[in-house]
């Protein structure tokens, strides 16, 4: 099995509801188990329009057996089944579910670069992690 870090925000509707949902689902999801998880933060959104709401923000630690790009996959699903729907880039939206890391690998295709290429730059990222890590 491989561990993972998973980023998870939400800034529409019931915002803690969506992340407590989401991770539920996650914790569903076939060779997939939920290690532990982050306090959630609530920060100002970062790019995208200027009119979006705050987010709650968190991060999970899970082990699972899915490989990555099939863990994506999985996410992605979660995110339409909770009613995600593309907008303007950095938007708001419902849930955000990103990998962060996957086990110690490195990965760039066009679906999927980990890690995660802008958590470095992102304090509401970092901050969650580092207290998974």
């Amino acid at each position: 099995m491989v561990i993972c870090y998973i980023a998870i925000g939400s800034n529409l509707g019931n915002r803690q509801d969506n992340i407590k949902i989401a991770i539920k689902k996650i914790k569903a999801l076939k060779d997939t188990q939920i290690l532990k998880a982050s306090k959630i933060i609530e920060t100002l959104p970062v790019g995208g329009p200027n009119n979006q709401g705050k987010f709650l923000n968190g991060a999970i630690k899970i082990k699972t057996n899915l490989s990555a790009l099939k863990l994506f996959e999985s996410l992605k699903k979660i995110e339409i089944d909770l009613g995600r729907k593309k907008t303007v880039r950095n938007g708001p939206r419902i849930i955000d579910l990103d990998i962060l890391l996957y086990g110690n690998k490195f990965i760039k295709s066009k679906k999927l670069i980990i890690p995660h290429r802008k958590m470095f730059e992102r304090d509401f990222v970092l901050r969650p992690l580092l207290e998974l890590i």
